[in-house]
């Protein structure tokens, strides 16, 4: 894989007119394009319950609400108590949200691990000794494995994955969408580690199933590795499927119909690692083996301070459970800084300060929209609409008596259509969280379950929105090979993904549901947890 060999040369098909499915996605881009930030989008809301609250106040209901056994009464959010309490309480509403901390903590050993080049050496070493046969799952697993670094499979992963198929004479944009299709499409999968994304979703299920009417919910305790099972599982499934879409409809669509027309001297070229990389990788293992062989010896014992008071190690109140966010933090820290040290790109503790201060201000757009979210769920939370739509929306739907089943594929498919319009995984789940994970804990369907089926529609449709942050730079990775791609030959290409994705996807979780396998630590199908 030294000289790209560029794939036989396609003919060249003319631009055929929009189709009705091209013209569906250009409307649906218009739409969202229209939409405001949604950091703007949470304030609005937060107006929106405001006035809600006050015209709803006079309203009597005969709802019972569960918590006080009374029907249930909206408050006036407009009053001057509750204004005046709204605004003694900004800050904490604030600094109280519970996804906040955990990104943050989680983010500052993953920005070490990103600024040293141990995540990009890793990546690299990982495609540089794969087979040419065995090429399109493992640039899909390693896609998903980036996840673990946030953004850097959109920045790394995608593009090295069109240099790999180009220097293997396979075409390079079925490169880009397979990789494509690991790291965005295959977003809430996992390959065995956990990311930063499983304590910033766990976060807010715990504010959206603490919003719920019933008595017991104010003292919900969601595992940020609740999905942890369901999500590792879900990564192979993932692969076969990007591997059979890549080469059996992808790849053979693009040798007949899009030619690479790039300039070959202008071409990226792989980079071999260097003898310091090397090294670097090398002492950067053995000190991650090291950390763990420790830790687990100081789990294990019966009388281990990890433990429970009862002696368990899964149980909510169990401090290894509680430190999930930590040991991310330091199981990125130690191998990026023994990576740095090793391989000569740090050369003092200013470098790390420098990889933690660097992560922290790429989360600048996060901290403002979590500002914003966090006063909406207050909002929300104490005006009692939520827990008002939740006990409505649950009668409705035991009057209609869905099975379960079609219960779950209608929240996945009501998360894959939002997607189209709202990037952000958070932005989703906090709006679709607040109001489904309290409606379906009324029927008897678990905060875990709930968040199991949003991550399963919002990866499906990630790769077929151009309103995705990284979408547009995907696009610029394709023009690079191909002069004339644009959105539209992404989402052509993405699209049979997509599909396959969320029909795949959504029977997986039907299956690991009716089976009964647990979907995480601390997890649970029902609720109440019998």
């Amino acid at each position: 894989m030294t000289s790209p060999t560029p794939p036989a040369a396609p003919t060249t098909a003319a631009n055929p007119p929009l189709s009705p499915l091209a013209r569906a996605l250009n409307a649906v881009e218009r739409l969202g394009n229209k939409l405001p930030d949604p950091a703007i989008l949470f304030a609005l809301l937060m107006v929106l319950v405001w006035l809600l609250s006050w015209w709803m106040s006079s309203m009597q209901f005969t709802d019972i609400d569960p918590r006080s056994q009374q029907p249930i009464a909206i408050k006036n959010l407009l009053s001057g108590a509750a204004l005046a309490a709204f605004a003694s309480g900004l800050v904490t509403n604030f600094t109280g949200f519970a996804p906040l901390g955990v990104v943050l903590v989680a983010m500052l050993g993953l920005g070490v691990a990103e600024h040293t080049g141990f995540i990009n050496a890793g990546l690299r070493a990982i495609l540089a000794v794969t087979a040419r046969a065995l090429l399109t799952p493992v640039l899909i697993a390693v896609g998903i494995l980036s996840h673990v670094a946030v953004d850097a499979g959109y920045v790394l992963v995608i593009p090295l994955g069109a240099v790999m198929f180009y220097a293997a004479g396979r075409h390079p944009l079925a490169g880009i969408s397979a990789a494509f299709a690991g790291v965005s499409g295959g977003f809430s999968a996992t390959f065995f580690i956990p990311s930063s994304l499983d304590p910033l979703l766990a976060g807010l299920t715990q504010v959206a199933a603490r919003l719920s009417a019933d008595p017991g919910a104010a003292a919900i305790v969601i595992n940020p590795l609740n999905n942890f099972y369901f999500t590792s599982a879900s990564a192979l499934m993932i692969v076969l499927l990007g591997w059979a879409v890549t080469d059996l409809l992808i790849e053979p669509r693009l040798r007949k119909s899009t030619a690479v027309d790039g300039d070959p001297a202008e071409l990226p070229k792989i980079e071999p690692l260097s003898a310091k990389e090397k090294r670097g990788l090398l002492m950067a293992g053995l000190a991650t083996l090291v950390a763990a062989g420790l830790f687990v010896a100081a789990v294990l014992p019966a009388d281990s301070a990890w433990r429970s008071p009862a002696g368990e190690l899964a149980a909510a109140a169990a401090p290894l459970m509680k430190s999930i966010v930590a040991l991310i933090f330091v199981f990125f820290l130690i191998p990026g800084v023994v990576y740095g040290y090793a391989s000569g790109s740090i050369q003092s503790h200013a470098d790390i300060v420098k990889g933690m201060s660097k992560a922290m201000s790429g989360m600048g757009y996060y901290i403002v929209m979590a500002f914003f979210c966090a006063q909406f769920i207050y909002a929300f939370g104490q005006s009692n609409l939520g827990a008002l739509l939740a006990i409505k929306g649950a009668s409705w739907l035991k009057d209609m008596a869905f099975p379960t089943g079609v219960t779950l594929i209608g929240m996945v498919l009501l998360t894959s259509v939002v997607n189209l319009l709202i990037g952000s995984a958070s932005a989703k789940w906090a709006l679709i969280g607040a109001i489904m994970v309290p409606m379906l804990m009324q029927l008897g369907i678990s905060p875990d379950l709930t968040q199991a089926a949003y991550r399963v529609g919002d990866s499906s449709t990630n790769i077929i929105t151009p309103l995705m942050p990284y979408f547009p730079l995907i696009v610029v990775f394709c023009q690079k090979y191909v002069k004339g791609a644009g959105i539209g030959t992404l989402i052509a290409l993405m699209l049979p993904y997509s599909l396959a994705l969320l029909v795949g996807w959504t029977a997986f979780l039907l299956g690991f549901w009716a089976l009964g396998f647990p979907l995480g630590v601390g997890a649970s199908y029902v609720y109440p947890v019998p």
